[in-house]
């Protein structure tokens, strides 16, 4: 099976806890993210049971439409159980404490798409020559309440100096918003990872469309990246 092209522009990160207080489920909020131009989704929970883990991951799966790229949050047997289970799930994405990477790999397969979160230039190095991982996740760029224990925000500068030492896809994340989206593309970011932008959002629909139309407005580029050919 050959690996998909994905679009790591508007990346939508679930906190099932925000939607529901927005007024809306997780299903919900990532329907309209969708219809607002999110271009891939992780849902990721972090306290929930596997059992919780994969109704959410099959809720999602069920909203989510072909073009759009679905991952799962750390969690390597619910990715395989949803997966078991007749999901469309695309892949996982993994931070520096789960499974090796390697690993990870070999459970997945070599169609699954891998994300790794990676915030110093060993770690962005480390994932480069991996040979496994498909595009890292960057940050904070700003202070963050939607995940536990976050490290300090670096800030735009610190970010693209991270950003140039992996040429592998990247997606920035921690407390992005709309006005954040120029700066980032022009540090050469292929996206902007959102959670609060869009799960707290009142209207998750026009959230991730400011979040798409202000992206557009930054510097032109290819609108897909592709796994065989990275954009860097």
């Amino acid at each position: 099976m050959n690996k998909r092209t994905f679009d790591l522009s508007i990346y939508l990160v679930t906190d099932s806890g925000q939607c529901e207080k927005a007024g809306r489920s997780l299903a919900q909020t990532v329907q309209q993210a969708i219809a607002g131009g999110a271009t891939i989704v992780q849902v990721r929970e972090k306290d929930a049971s596997a059992r919780d883990f994969l109704a959410a991951v099959q809720a999602a799966a069920a909203v989510v439409p072909p073009h759009v790229t679905l991952l799962v949050n750390d969690r390597v047997d619910v990715y395989l159980a949803a997966r078991a289970a007749g999901a469309k799930v695309d892949g996982v994405h993994i931070g520096q404490s789960e499974l090796p990477a390697q690993l990870v790999r070999q459970l997945v397969g070599p169609a699954a798409i891998i994300g790794q979160s990676a915030g110093t230039p060993a770690t962005l190095e480390a994932a480069g020559h991996s040979g496994v991982i498909d595009y890292v996740g960057i940050g904070p760029l700003h202070a963050t309440t939607s995940k536990k224990n976050a490290p300090a925000p670096i800030g735009l500068a610190a970010l693209a100096r991270l950003r140039r030492h992996t040429r592998l896809p990247a997606v920035a994340i921690g407390g992005v918003t709309a006005a954040d989206l120029a700066g980032l593309r022009a540090a050469g970011f292929d996206g902007a990872a959102v959670v609060s932008a869009i799960c707290a959002a009142a209207d998750a629909k026009a959230a991730a469309r400011t979040l798409a139309e202000a992206w557009r407005a930054g510097i032109p580029d290819a609108p897909g990246t592709s796994l065989d050919t990275p954009a860097h």
